[in-house]
């Protein structure tokens, strides 16, 4: 039942190491369940959306998001008749690199890393899954396949897609990869924009007469109220973030399918040779988005209560990262000798490579507690 230009399990190019298929589950469930049963995606419960994991439990985390997204795309995968398993694998995978404390925690260790590379964290999602889980015999990593590793890795410069190889040969002349991993990427972008919308209003730093400047969202908060006129509280709010979610499902499978039908593709390599996305929304629809995320950008994301704690973040950082790269015996056991193994092969880059590693794996409270157990001296 998928289209010709879907990606299906026989035409899959593989796992980087070779494993014999089995018999009631496909190549791309068996990452999907690979990914759920991951240390790195039972972390996500406790790594920030916007909000730090103490702040409430009421706010949106890494991995109720990633759930989010994996929904949004599997709905869109099978209207488009798309790989509905592979969509789901890239959702579910797109933030196990993510540091603690969002981006303000990416930027610092960015910038911590200046001078061995610095981290993205798409790069670190798919180290993670090739390298860092450790729970198979026979090989290091999820050993995922190709296919799903390549959705994970939305963004890469160009000097680290060099080093990439075949995963990194589209950032070099400028291809897409499948429609799988370009659907997973919207999903993401429609979950965390009217999600955001969402806890930024639970949590009082953005007004429901701010957000009347945003034309997606005043379209439908004069529709609720118009149908609704005695709705009140949290009601109205979910009542406008499911129809603007709603309509930006809807816009974004009828774009695409105009897309598709009018780019002649006719299989996942005419998909690939493509300059452009074909999965994408309407130009209005895409200029309603850009939008929606000026005002989170400027009115939420810029919110003094967000920028103290993301001073607070990259302060604890930085402040692991400084005294870690200093004194590798402060690292736990199993760490430390990764940091040992990492500097012996690679000098002063590998060991600080396996300190980033450390610290992207942790989550928001427990980079608070070894922060405290580093430099409160009340604290053991």
């Amino acid at each position: 039942m998928l289209a010709p230009y879907a990606v299906t399990d026989a035409e899959s190019r593989g796992r980087r190491h070779p494993e014999e298929t089995t018999r009631y589950r496909g190549e791309f469930q068996r990452d999907r369940d690979r990914i759920v049963h991951s240390a790195a995606f039972r972390r996500l419960e406790y790594k920030t959306q916007v909000f730090v994991n103490h702040e409430g439990d009421m706010f949106r985390t890494r991995l109720t998001h990633s759930i989010e997204v994996a929904q949004i795309g599997r709905s869109v995968a099978r209207v488009l008749e798309l790989n509905e398993d592979l969509t789901e694998a890239v959702a579910l995978a797109h933030d196990l690199g993510h540091t603690p404390f969002g981006h303000a925690g990416q930027e610092a260790l960015n910038h911590c890393m200046r001078e061995w590379g610095g981290f993205e964290h798409n790069l670190q999602s798919l180290r993670v899954v090739d390298e860092l889980e450790q729970r198979y015999a026979e090989f290091p990593g999820l050993n995922l396949t190709f296919e799903t590793r390549e959705g994970i890795l939305k963004h890469c410069s160009r000097q680290h897609a060099r080093e990439l190889g075949e995963l990194g040969e589209r950032f070099l002349h400028n291809r897409q990869p499948s429609l799988e991993a370009q659907l997973a990427n919207l999903a993401d972008e429609i979950a965390y924009n009217n999600h955001d919308v969402d806890d930024g209003l639970r949590a009082g730093l953005i007004t429901l007469e701010q957000l009347e400047e945003v034309t997606l969202f005043a379209r439908h908060h004069r529709e609720v109220r118009e149908r609704y006129p005695r709705l009140e509280g949290r009601r109205v709010v979910h009542e406008i973030v499911r129809r603007m979610i709603n309509q930006q499902v809807v816009d974004l499978i009828e774009a695409s399918r105009q897309r598709l039908a009018g780019s002649g593709v006719a299989d996942v390599a005419a998909v690939r040779a493509r300059s452009a996305p074909l999965i994408g929304f309407s130009p209005p629809m895409q200029e309603e988005n850009r939008q929606l995320k000026r005002f989170l950008r400027e009115k939420m994301y810029r919110h003094h209560r967000v920028h103290r704690m993301a001073v607070k973040a990259r302060r604890i950082v930085t402040a692991l990262f400084s005294e870690f790269m200093s004194d590798p015996a402060l690292l736990p056991e199993e760490s430390r000798e990764m940091a040992l193994q990492e500097e012996r092969s690679q000098g002063e880059a590998g060991r600080a490579r396996a300190v980033a590693d450390y610290i992207a794996g942790m989550t928001d409270r427990f980079a608070i507690a070894e922060y405290e157990r580093l430099f409160d001296p009340h604290v053991t």
